[in-house]
């Protein structure tokens, strides 16, 4: 297509590898020389993404091979990257892990999309402890799948010049080119919790953080032989253009702080491509939602970590309880379904009430891994999205909110709630079907 984005994905054997660290030092390293850099995610992710806007200021979008669209992907990459001079996308996982869903060639995995795009694929390689074997993992992933090779490498937790050089020289002997080394940095270890990363707005010295990392990339890597591997993305002029969900309203109370910060940003553009207006409020700081709007969404995010303040924010739980008493549509999303539920066990079994604007009880006192790609089933039509939690349900009396399966087609544990005008489920939604 012409005026396609050019781009690159950077990937990654397997996680923790040093891709999310490397790609910010990327973002932000081109930034600095003054190229005009468009941040992606492959996967469902809401952390990562806020790392690239803090790197190079340029909002992350995420590219979904499994939950979302052809059309939506295309339109995505074209929209977002017009008018830049590369599109940096950062994998999920490692290269070739993805859902195993029966039946499906698209997984989700990073590889799906490099096939997808067409966009080379830059592997990131954690070299610690390691030498020639090095060479034999890179040519296992460029060999492994058919239409997948790596066009570059970049060397992580290098521990000397020499270690990089012997590194370097067997990889390079693949005829794989080898873009330049990092080395160990005490900058690069970011502080995690249970869904991952510290987010980017917690994070106190995260400039300096950047800084350091970006120094580290423009020093070690060869960032003008990075620009001349991205290539014009393989769109498909043929595909309509995508059918965006209808929004919940026409003026939407949105949360938006560190508990409820979990929401994609093409999900937000979508509602405002259709004519809706969006008003962010904040719970943590006992803000009710707008008393004009005509729908409410909580997002997911930490509610945990933050129990005590949510209970005692009198003034979020009067106006939520107006707004549901003028018949104003309210939906949570994982974080935000908790809050409207009755309660909420904290880690150490202290339980506090919540909105109790749904009969759910749930708990973070034994924490159990919920992770993988769901269909929600509703009336008019099957959303995509994901699940990724740690809280166990003690409690859910209301009727459930749609019919909800994971990637292999097995009906999940729990269905989401729905009470009246009232509406939440730990399903994140990405996509709808065609």
């Amino acid at each position: 297509m012409i005026g396609a984005p050019a781009g690159l994905i950077v990937a990654a054997p397997r996680s923790g590898s040093g891709k999310s660290t490397l790609t910010v030092g990327i973002l932000s390293a081109l930034s600095r020389r003054g190229h005009t850099v468009q941040p992606f995610k492959c996967g469902p992710d809401y952390i990562d993404p806020s790392f690239h806007t803090a790197a190079c200021g340029r909002v992350s979008f995420n590219l979904d091979a499994w939950a979302m669209r052809p059309e939506l992907i295309d339109a995505l990459v074209q929209e977002a990257a017009a008018g830049c001079d590369i599109a940096i996308v950062e994998g999920v996982m490692g290269l070739f892990d993805g859902a195993k869903v029966p039946g499906r060639t698209g997984r989700g995995s990073t590889a799906d999309l490099a096939l997808r795009l067409g966009w080379p694929v830059l592997l990131i390689l954690d070299v610690a402890a390691q030498a020639e074997t090095a060479a034999a993992v890179t040519l296992g992933l460029h060999t492994y799948r058919e239409g997948i090779s790596i066009a570059g490498v970049i060397l992580n937790n290098v521990g000397s010049a020499g270690h990089a050089a012997m590194v370097t020289e067997a990889i390079c002997a693949l005829g794989i080119p080898v873009l330049g080394a990092v080395p160990r940095l005490a900058e690069a270890q970011w502080g995690e919790r249970h869904l991952g990363l510290i987010q980017a707005q917690e994070t106190a010295d995260l400039a300096a953080r950047i800084d350091a990392i970006s120094s580290a990339v423009a020093s070690g890597v060869d960032l003008d032989a990075l620009m001349r591997l991205a290539q014009q993305a393989r769109l498909d002029p043929s595909l309509p253009a995508p059918r965006r969900i209808s929004p919940p309203g026409q003026r939407i109370a949105l949360a938006q702080d560190v508990a409820f910060s979990f929401i994609y940003p093409h999900v937000v553009a979508g509602w405002r491509n259709a004519g809706a207006e969006i008003v962010p409020f904040s719970p943590l700081r006992d803000e009710a939602p707008d008393a004009d709007c005509d729908a409410v969404w909580l997002p997911g995010g930490y509610p945990e970590l933050h129990a005590g303040a949510l209970a005692a924010a009198r003034g979020f739980h009067q106006g939520m309880g107006a707004c549901v008493d003028r018949g104003v549509a309210v939906h949570g999303e994982c974080g935000g379904y908790m809050v409207l539920g009755a309660g909420l066990e904290d880690a150490e079994g202290r339980r506090h009430a919540m909105l109790g604007l749904l009969g759910l009880e749930t708990s973070f006192k034994s924490r159990r891994l919920h992770l993988g790609y769901r269909q929600a089933r509703l009336t008019s039509e099957t959303l995509l999205g994901h699940e990724f939690h740690y809280s166990s349900v003690l409690a859910n009396p209301d009727a459930p909110y749609a019919e909800i399966t994971d990637a292999t087609g097995q009906r999940t544990n729990d269905q989401g709630s729905r009470r009246g005008n009232v509406t939440g489920t730990f399903f994140h939604f990405i996509d709808c079907e065609s």
